[in-house]
């Protein structure tokens, strides 16, 4: 999956379509991104012997959208992902059209946030 935990996205369909936000989880298998603030689900939570000390009622949480329904943000306009090879031969992320490095909020960070 080329989007990935932390990054800046926008919803690009569905019933939060417009609404940006950061990355909290991903799924790769099923192939599906958690994005803060967006498809607000309510949940009824019972008390129980685990949740010691929590009250049950109802709490409002982000539910996953397929990764098909975000897009990456950058000057705030939507783009895509690609990958190249860059002179020391390592695997980069670039945005497309523009051809710039991706800005990396993963883990690790191997790749440096453009300058633009």
């Amino acid at each position: 999956m080329k989007i990935r935990k932390g990054d800046e996205v926008v919803v690009i369909a569905g019933k939060d379509k417009g609404a940006t936000g950061k990355v909290l989880r991903v799924d790769p298998s099923r192939e599906r991104v958690v994005v803060e603030g967006a498809n607000i689900i309510t949940k009824n939570i019972k008390a129980d012997a685990q949740r010691a000390g929590k009250e049950s009622g109802r709490v409002q949480v982000e539910a996953p959208i397929h990764v098909s329904n975000v897009a990456l943000v950058e000057k705030g306009e939507p783009v895509r992902i690609g990958y190249t090879f860059d002179e020391d031969g390592n695997k980069v992320r670039v945005t497309r059209p523009h051809k710039n490095r991706a800005k990396s909020a993963g883990k690790g960070g191997k790749e440096p946030a453009s300058d633009d």
